[in-house]
């Protein structure tokens, strides 16, 4: 008999084994290449086109031990610092009958199971849309997908193997007809964001592109896009008598 207010629940993450290949083989990598560096500098000081020549060159006149340790306690803590950084940025994905909570460092979203249609893993993304075609949430993911796919399916979500809006995506280029009103310009300002690996702000521009029925799909550099049905339905918006010509077009 199930408590009260109880669900069963799975969780899907990358477990001890991933914490203890961050926390353990980080900085033991970091430790073997101090290490490395600390025998090697005399070697690399000699060479003409080694980047760092004058760091080199320092370190060759430290004394030995200090300098060998010293190395290696410089590469512990940066395999420290890594496994920090890869266990807050993990995603940890929770999934019940009812939701699914997505938590990753601080930023923790819950999207409930009676909005969700479909659920799939594509280009290394966790993806959720809604009925009509949108996205509910898109989250980069290192996560099996037969560990996911088992997650929700046995809880009752629709799972696909593969974006199911995947033959209808169209290849962006500036002043393509069929897009609403604005996402045109969204769409140069974030492909210069892409182009300058400016994530934040290509996260940002496609949040707005959606809230205009704008659904993206990244290859490389390249842009494909599609629209959700609810855009599809009102149709690209058309200028008012007042945007368009003195000819009236």
């Amino acid at each position: 008999m199930e408590m009260a207010g109880y669900r069963p629940r799975t969780v899907v993450s990358g477990g001890p084994l991933e914490l203890a290949v961050m926390w353990v083989g980080f900085p033991l990598l970091g430790a073997g290449a101090g290490w490395l560096l600390a025998a090697t500098t005399g070697w690399l000081a000699r060479l003409p086109w080694v980047p760092f020549s004058d760091l080199i060159e320092w370190l060759d006149r430290l004394p030995e031990p200090p300098a060998t340790v010293g190395a290696i306690a410089v590469g512990v803590l940066a395999g420290l610092v890594i496994a920090g950084i890869g266990t807050a940025e993990r995603l940890i994905v929770t999934v019940d009958g009812a939701q699914a909570q997505l938590r990753r460092a601080e930023e923790n979203r819950t999207v409930a199971r009676v909005d969700t249609r479909v659920v799939f893993l594509a280009d290394k993304h966790l993806v959720l849309l809604d009925g009509d075609g949108a996205e509910l949430v898109r989250e980069s993911t290192d996560l099996p997908a037969t560990r996911l796919a088992a997650a929700f399916r046995s809880h009752g979500w629709g799972w696909a193997d593969d974006d199911p809006h995947r033959s209808a995506y169209r290849l962006w280029v500036p002043d393509l007809p069929g897009l609403p009103t604005g996402a045109d310009a969204l769409l140069r300002a974030r492909e210069r964001a892409v182009q300058r690996d400016r994530n934040d702000d290509a996260r940002e521009l496609r949040r707005e592109l959606g809230l205009l029925g704008v659904v993206l799909r990244d290859e490389g550099k390249r842009q494909y896009w599609r629209l959700t049905t609810r855009a599809v339905a009102h149709g690209p918006e058309r200028p008012t008598s007042a945007e368009r010509e003195p000819d009236g077009r």
